[in-house]
């Protein structure tokens, strides 16, 4: 799970970064005051943190400043403050982005998604296909956000679809992938995996397709999804 340190000190827009996040399987953590969110970098570690500038106490810009002493983890700052010199400042302190409020909900996301994808390795263990999701960290399947049990099986068969979406696999290249074997040209095992997953994951979603065959030579992420 990401932990993501949400530093405002207007409860209404610290709620709301806080639930457009949460909405996307990040773990957030509020705090309100400049000492308080000194106190939670110093006794936690978090993934990504959230500042604004003007905060009771220890200001934004100290904060900063003290925090880059001991942690390289991306900050982005979400301030009213839209002073090009201001930001030049804390990009050169050690802000790794600027967003000026009032701001886009869509916007907050992607750019954490994106400095998370580039800070220190970090990959995301959420994979996600329309309303298909799959953490590889906890092997949990969602539809539209209801829980999908799957078999030890599905789940690789899944995983393996989720992280090659544009891949077309023959039913060799499953057999020997999902179960580690030299394919014996049986079917059986791969049709009827495929089937039960299938018809699971459209249990959720009538309306949509989730795994595409191609008659003949085998499945694939369905477009759709």
């Amino acid at each position: 799970m990401v932990n993501i340190l949400v530093v405002e000190d207007d409860k209404e827009i610290n709620n709301l970064l806080c639930n457009i996040l949460s909405e996307n399987k990040y773990n957030c953590v509020s705090e309100y005051s400049g000492k308080s969110a000194c106190e939670a970098l110093k006794t936690n570690t978090f993934d990504m943190v959230l500042l604004d500038l003007m905060l009771p106490g220890i200001t934004g810009e100290e904060l900063l400043k003290n925090y880059r002493r001991f942690s390289n983890a991306p900050v982005i700052i979400i301030s009213a403050k839209d002073e090009t010199a201001v930001k030049v400042d804390m990009l050169r302190t050690g802000a790794d982005d600027y967003i000026t409020k009032p701001f886009d909900n869509e916007e907050v996301v992607a750019r954490v998604e994106s400095h998370l994808r580039r800070s220190r390795g970090y990959t995301s263990s959420l994979l996600v296909a329309g309303p298909l999701e799959f953490d590889t960290e906890t092997n949990c399947c969602e539809v539209s956000g209801q829980p999908v049990a799957l078999t030890g099986t599905e789940m690789k068969i899944l995983k393996l679809f989720m992280e090659n979406p544009q891949k077309l696999f023959t039913k060799a290249n499953l057999f020997t992938s999902v179960w580690n074997e030299e394919y014996s040209y049986d079917d059986n095992a791969v049709n009827t995996h495929i089937s039960n997953l299938r018809r699971k994951l459209k249990s959720v979603c009538p309306d949509v397709e989730f795994i595409e065959t191609v008659w003949g030579i085998g499945y694939k992420l369905a477009a759709s999804s």
